[in-house]
């Protein structure tokens, strides 16, 4: 499985699609999960939730993620298992998409900002 380390990630953040593939209620910072310092989402990230890719065509996955195909895609979730399916989903339809398997449990630790 292709993954991403916390250091490129911060490193290319603003030329990276990174998805968040979490519940709303996680993305939005409502919900979570204890162990973390804080909630909400890795700034520039967008919503998209892994079951709303599963099952999905490959047209009907690419409509949903609006990136031309072979777009360079990250996904995280809380801990790696969710952004996992979600990478594996978007690269059979074309995308080179990788899993930041730290995830939000790892980058609620940064400082904000």
């Amino acid at each position: 499985m292709s993954e991403i380390s916390l250091d490129e990630l911060g490193a290319r953040l603003d030329e990276l699609v990174v998805l968040d593939v979490r519940t709303r209620a996680e993305y939005a910072g409502t919900r979570g999960y204890p162990c973390d310092p804080r909630q909400g989402h890795i700034p520039g990230a967008r919503h998209l939730a892994v079951d709303d890719l599963e099952g999905m065509t490959t047209d009907g996955i690419r409509e949903l993620v609006g990136e031309p195909e072979g777009a360079e895609i990250v996904c995280y979730c809380h801990s790696g298992g969710r952004s996992g399916r979600a990478a594996e989903v978007l690269r059979a339809a074309g995308y080179a998409a990788r899993n930041y398997r730290g995830s939000w449990h790892e980058w609620s630790r940064l400082a904000p900002g």
